[in-house]
């Protein structure tokens, strides 16, 4: 069994989507649960899942380690694993990385585009890299296995992250800047990295990641994985869509804006669209997976690599970054 596996969606969520899930084969998929919410605010949204699971039996469930992807598959369902794209949920308590780890949480962003208390996000002038407690933080996602994902950013923060995890990192939905410069979008050196100490890269298909924004063809997209594979392998790279599927563009302003300004901060979009940008057409939402599977096979992956891109590699970093570390990798080494 092949899994399908998107590393990350933020979507209005609706049992439509939930259909279109299973629709498009989709096994388990990384949902933004937070992004400025405090850990309060985090539960509450928690509860709200919590509702859909009980609401969608048949349709969803929630995942906590790599064995839900496998059941996904087995009962034609879909897995769905929490994480944050910013670590305001632990406020400033580092005792609250366990507790989030022990309600569903799997993933968590050091930032998100600004400076945290973790890291420099990549809109900042200065990436001054990986706080003090930054790295505390860093070392406690890695023993009790919740995902350091370094998305949103800055370079020398990303590059920090990878040397300082005892465990590997993600990088769940961005693009290599070589081929489109947002700033969002990773450079070779921090792929390069990423791929020598383990950690994965999922391919983003939002707009605002794509040469050509939404006029981006499948081809076009497909052949950017290919480079990517031959800069990282074919096992360190999944999907990762950033898909924002029904969500009204007010909720643009609290992604980029949140608690932190009294302004609009459009980030890469242009100021007179402040709003999503329209997808491409051959990616509206979940039935589409079957469309980025046909172009890597037209752009000469076999069928062993489109089946690791499409979710196999994501399985295996699942099962590897989600349980308690019984112990720390640099520590094994000594």
């Amino acid at each position: 069994m092949t899994p399908r596996i998107d590393a990350l969606q933020y979507a209005n969520w609706s049992e439509k989507i939930f259909r279109q899930m299973r629709a498009g084969s989709v096994d388990a998929v990384h949902v933004t649960i937070t992004y400025h919410e405090n850990f309060r605010e985090t539960v509450l949204n928690i509860e709200a899942w919590n509702r859909w699971f009980e609401q969608f039996p048949d349709l969803i469930f929630q995942g906590f380690d790599a064995r839900d992807i496998d059941l996904a598959h087995q009962t034609g369902r879909t897995a769905i694993f929490f994480g944050a794209q910013n670590p305001s949920c632990i406020e400033d308590d580092i005792g609250l990385v366990e507790v989030l780890h022990r309600l569903g949480l799997r993933f968590m962003q050091l930032t998100y585009n600004n400076q945290s208390l973790l890291a420099s996000g990549c809109y900042e002038a200065m990436d001054t890299g990986l706080t003090r407690m930054g790295r505390a933080v860093v070392h406690e996602m890695n023993r009790v296995g919740l995902v350091v994902d370094m998305s949103h950013s800055g370079e020398r923060s990303t590059l920090d992250a990878i040397a300082h995890s005892s465990r590997p990192i993600a990088i769940t939905h961005a693009n290599p800047s070589s081929w489109h410069p947002a700033l969002r979008n990773k450079s070779d050196r921090v792929l390069r990295a990423l791929a020598e100490s383990g950690g994965m890269l999922g391919f983003s298909v939002y707009p605002h990641h794509l040469r050509g924004g939404g006029e981006c063809t499948v081809a076009e997209f497909c052949e950017m994985v290919a480079r990517t594979a031959d800069l990282m392998g074919t096992g360190q790279i999944g999907i990762g869509t950033d898909l924002c599927q029904d969500q009204p563009d007010s909720v643009v302003d609290w992604m980029r804006a949140g608690r932190w300004t009294k302004s609009r901060d459009y980030g890469e979009g242009s100021s007179d669209n402040p709003g999503f940008p329209p997808m491409p057409e051959w990616f509206r939402d979940n039935r589409d997976f079957g469309q980025i599977a046909d172009g890597l096979r037209a752009v000469g992956f076999s069928a062993e690599d489109v089946g690791a891109v499409m979710g196999g590699n994501w399985a295996r970093f699942f099962a590897d970054g989600f349980g308690a570390a019984s112990s720390l990798r640099r520590e094994a080494a000594q």
